[in-house]
């Protein structure tokens, strides 16, 4: 069996071989190194490998420049290896909208001594990213959905609409890999008249989820900001859970719903989209959208068969879009989608489906 070719874009000797050794800790997989953004998009169009991960900081062309050539270039999908830090978020955000498949966060700086911690993490993201293929099936999927983008009337400039009347609707929003860059397409899309409180978990850890929620913010028609504990839920706004939490709900007596953020349920994701499902249809009932995207795993999948039971509406990414066809194909598997379509019809069918509930 041909081993998946990997290669190493890092300025850092420590880092390089730290990657290398773990990378090739995993028999199926072949490192090769470069030392900065020059050498790995020469080393890229040269090898031809089969996955490249890029850190973002380094000398002369830096990682995000070295992205766009091999992502125009169409040479290979790009994992993203960035510093945990407000600014590494949000420059990894850009990374993660320019096509970069995914990103694994340094522990510790950007010459990262406890880069052992996500050891896992790293061979995990290669592997799928190498099981993607090559960049025509992405590039086709970025095309698409431009495409039909550039084809809907965006308003230049909008006010933000919230609203005090009584919430009485809820869409639920799982994602994971490849989520930022999916979630920048669709969240502009969503109208400021949504009539329904919009609840997102994306896979991320704590020091990156409220640079995430900023930056949908600033491109769309909902205020969107990250969760805080306590607060009261307004229609037409967007809630993003808060890294290392998961987001729940509570309904006071006098009907107004507010936030929770837990750490006590044992999960692998913190935040879960499971998590957040289920305590959002605890209290919205059957007038609760399940909407489960892109993301490896099956976190998720069960709480969207309990909406769906619940006598709520599901919809489901289909694989043409799905950078992960994970998480949304448990869903479909597990009969938890009534829907299923590609992300650029998932905001229309939302709107149906809050129709549809009256």
């Amino acid at each position: 069996m041909n081993k998946i070719k990997v290669l190493v874009v890092e300025d850092s000797a420590f880092m390089r071989k730290e990657l290398k050794k773990i990378l090739e800790s995993d028999p199926s997989i072949e490192v090769f190194l470069a030392r900065d953004g020059e050498d790995g998009v020469q080393k890229a169009r040269e090898l031809n490998p089969d996955v490249v991960t890029m850190d973002i900081n380094l000398p002369g062309i830096d990682g995000i420049t070295a992205l766009q050539y091999i992502i125009n270039e169409n040479i290979c999908p790009v994992v993203m290896v960035s510093s945990l830090t407000q600014e590494g978020a949000m420059i990894t955000f850009e990374a993660l909208e320019l096509g970069a498949f995914d990103y694994v966060p340094k522990p510790g700086g950007t010459v990262s001594l406890n880069i052992k911690k996500v050891s896992e993490e790293i061979v995990t993201k290669v592997k799928q990213a190498a099981k993607t293929g090559k960049m025509s099936r992405v590039q086709k999927r970025i095309s698409k959905v431009r495409e039909t983008y550039a084809k809907r009337s965006t308003p230049k400039s909008f006010s933000k609409s919230t609203s005090n009347r009584k919430v009485s609707k809820a869409v639920a929003l799982g994602i994971s890999t490849g989520g930022p860059k999916a979630l920048s397409e669709i969240i502009p899309e969503f109208p400021e008249d949504l009539g329904a409180a919009l609840f997102i978990v994306q896979h991320m850890p704590p020091n990156f989820t409220k640079s995430f929620a900023t930056r949908l913010n600033e491109h769309s028609k909902i205020s969107i900001k990250e969760a805080d504990a306590g607060e009261i839920i307004q229609e037409n706004m967007g809630y993003v859970g808060k890294g290392g939490y998961h987001l729940q709900l509570r309904k006071r007596p006098n009907g107004e719903i507010m936030t929770r953020l837990t750490d006590d349920i044992e999960h692998f994701f913190m935040p879960s989209v499971g998590v957040m499902m289920e305590s959002v249809l605890s209290v919205f009932g059957r007038n609760t959208v399940g909407v489960l995207m892109t993301g490896m795993g099956d976190d998720g999948a069960d709480a969207m068969v309990k909406i769906k039971q619940a006598g709520g509406i599901t919809i489901a990414e289909s694989e043409e879009t799905a950078v992960v066809f994970g998480m949304p194909k448990e869903a479909i598997e597990r009969g938890g989608a009534d829907i299923i379509v590609p992300s650029y019809k998932i905001v229309d069918e939302v709107l149906k489906a809050l129709k549809r509930l009256g």
